[in-house]
């Protein structure tokens, strides 16, 4: 992809775009929802793991894609890895607790 001028400006558009959407979205949601919704957003998470090691890993890359695509791999598996246990202590809560004499 051709980085003039031009296409860094939308592609800064669409970022500011895309962090304001997302900002109104969460406000919107109501409390009980949002760890549920931060389940779904791992696979999303998951995603954007992908695309950083594909844009980290590429030959063309330069010293600062490299290490911005590190730094989005980094914080997308925080975001997988705090989400699955979230989630997994969310679903801890909805476990019955055994009885002293059941086994």
């Amino acid at each position: 992809m051709d980085l003039n001028p031009t296409t860094m400006s939308f592609l800064f558009f669409v970022f500011v775009l895309a962090m304001l959407l997302g900002a109104e979205l969460i406000r919107k949601v109501p409390s009980q929802l949002h760890t549920p919704l931060m389940s779904g957003s791992n696979a999303i998470s998951g995603i954007t793991i992908v695309g950083a090691l594909i844009a980290t890993g590429r030959q063309e890359s330069g010293t600062i894609v490299t290490m911005l695509g590190a730094l989005a791999v980094a914080f997308a598996m925080i975001n997988v890895v705090g989400g699955y246990l979230v989630t997994d202590r969310m679903l801890k809560m909805f476990k019955s607790k055994k009885k002293e004499g059941d086994k």
